[in-house]
């Protein structure tokens, strides 16, 4: 992997179709080649990171399984329908 610094970071710029320098403001960065607005990758490159990322995610990470206790909490009473 290449050694990025401030001087050589890139960012995608749609109207030039590249990678190019930008100038970076407090919410958005631009080109310095024609000024468009930059993004961090482009769509394709972001997809590819993406399917990337979610290969990489632990399967059934996230989501408390319902029903069942969880070790070391305790327990709420559980109670019935009452009825009058």
């Amino acid at each position: 992997m290449d050694s990025l610094d401030f001087y050589n970071d890139k960012k995608w710029c749609a109207q030039c179709a590249n990678y190019v320098p930008y100038l970076m403001s407090i919410e958005h960065s631009y080109c310095v080649e024609c000024g468009a607005e930059v993004r961090l990758f482009s769509k394709e490159d972001w997809r590819e990171f993406a399917a990337d990322m979610a290969s990489r995610r632990p399967k059934g990470a996230g989501k408390p399984m319902q029903g069942k206790p969880v070790a070391g909490e305790p327990q709420k009473p559980r109670t019935g329908r009452e009825s009058a």
